[in-house]
C-alpha cells in the first residue's frame, strides 16, 4: 500500500513532469551522439518515444504530466526570441535576400495550410480535425492559440505540429542532399516553414546560418498563419 501511495504522489507532483522530460531528452541526446547524429536518432523523436513509454508504463494521465511539463513549454517563447541573436550575425545576407525570402515564406505558409487541410478533406476527416490541421506548420504555442480561436482542438493541433516537426527534422537534410542543394539559407528557410521549432533545432546542429534563417522563417510563418487561417476560413468555409 505504501508503495502504491508513493507512486501516486510521485505521478501527481508537478516536478515529476519536469524531471522526466529533462531526463528523456538527456537520454535522447546521448543516443543521438552515439548514432553520430543520424536523422532517425533525432533527440525530439527519441525523447517523445521515451516519454510515451513512461506515461504508459506508469499509468500517468497526460493532463497530470502537463501540470509540470508546461513549465518547460513556457520556455518556448524566450527560446524563439533568442533566435534573433544568430540572425543578427547574418543581417547583411538577410537584406540582400529580403524579397525572395518574403515570397518564399508567403508561398510556403500557404502551401502548408492548403496541403494539410486539402489532404484531410480528401480523406474525409471531421470538421474539427481539419481546423486543427490548418495550423500544423507553425510552432506549438501559436498553433494551439489559433486552433482554439477557430474552433479546432488545441491538443490535436499540438500533436500535428510535433509530428510534422519531427518528420521535417528527420528528412530535411537527406532530402536536400538528394536534390543536390547545399545552400544553408535555403535549408534554413525551408525547414523553418515546414518543421518550425523542432526542425530549427535540428538545422542549428548543422549550421548556425541555417538555424538563424530557420528561426526567422518559423517566426514569420507563425505570424502569417495566424493572419491567413481565419481569413481563408472566412472566404472558403470548410
Amino acid at each position: 500500500m505504501a508503495g502504491i501511495e508513493a507512486l501516486g504522489a510521485l505521478r501527481a507532483s508537478p516536478l515529476t513532469g519536469v524531471f522526466v522530460t529533462l531526463l528523456a531528452y538527456r537520454l535522447a541526446l546521448w543516443l543521438n551522439r552515439r548514432c553520430h547524429g543520424h536523422p532517425l536518432s533525432n533527440p525530439v523523436l527519441i525523447g517523445v518515444l521515451l516519454l510515451l513509454g513512461w506515461l504508459l508504463l506508469s499509468g500517468t494521465d497526460y493532463r497530470q504530466y502537463m501540470q509540470g511539463a508546461q513549465l518547460i513549454q513556457m520556455l518556448l517563447g524566450p527560446a524563439t526570441v533568442a533566435l534573433a541573436v544568430p540572425l543578427y550575425g547574418n543581417l547583411s545576407r538577410l537584406k540582400r535576400a529580403a524579397g525572395p525570402l518574403a515570397l518564399s515564406i508567403l508561398l510556403g505558409g500557404l502551401a502548408g495550410i492548403v496541403s494539410a487541410v486539402g489532404f484531410g478533406w480528401l480523406f474525409g476527416l471531421p470538421h474539427e480535425v481539419l481546423l486543427s490541421l490548418s495550423t500544423r506548420a507553425v510552432t506549438t504555442p501559436i498553433a494551439m492559440s489559433v486552433a482554439q480561436g477557430i474552433g479546432g482542438v488545441p491538443e490535436l493541433s499540438a500533436m500535428c505540429v510535433i509530428l510534422s516537426g519531427i518528420f521535417g527534422a528527420v528528412v530535411a537534410r537527406p532530402l536536400f542532399a538528394a536534390l543536390g542543394l547545399h545552400d544553408d539559407m535555403a535549408l534554413g528557410v525551408a525547414t523553418g516553414i515546414s518543421a518550425h521549432g523542432i526542425g530549427t533545432a535540428r538545422v542549428f546542429q548543422l549550421s548556425e546560418t541555417a538555424g538563424a534563417f530557420a528561426g526567422l522563417a518559423m517566426g514569420l510563418n507563425g505570424l502569417l498563419t495566424a493572419l491567413l487561417v481565419p481569413l481563408l476560413l472566412a472566404l472558403f468555409p470548410l
